[in-house]
């Protein structure tokens, strides 16, 4: 009886710690970010381990958003995608 509640324990414990990793694994995936790379203004879903690996160091994270059309909208306030930027 104390092994199979142990054993209860263990899983329970397993399956909330699985749920939350999953959760942000997600939530890391979700949403777009703006980034100034290489002098430029870009768009883009992927985080800024990802878009350093992809571009080279000078890479910085203006702005994170919800949806492609909020990121797509800040960036356009900043001249849109493509325009010059500094990650000063």
């Amino acid at each position: 009886m104390r092994t199979r509640m142990k054993w209860m324990m263990a899983l329970g414990f397993a399956m909330i710690f699985g749920a939350s990793s999953i959760a942000t694994t997600v939530n890391a995936a979700a949403g777009y970010r703006v980034y100034c790379a290489k002098g430029k203004i870009e768009v883009d879903s992927r985080s800024l381990e990802q878009m350093k690996r992809a571009r080279g160091d000078d890479v910085c994270l203006l702005k994170e958003f919800p949806t492609l059309e909020d990121a797509e909208t800040f960036a356009d306030t900043r001249g849109g995608k493509g325009a010059p930027c500094d990650c000063k």
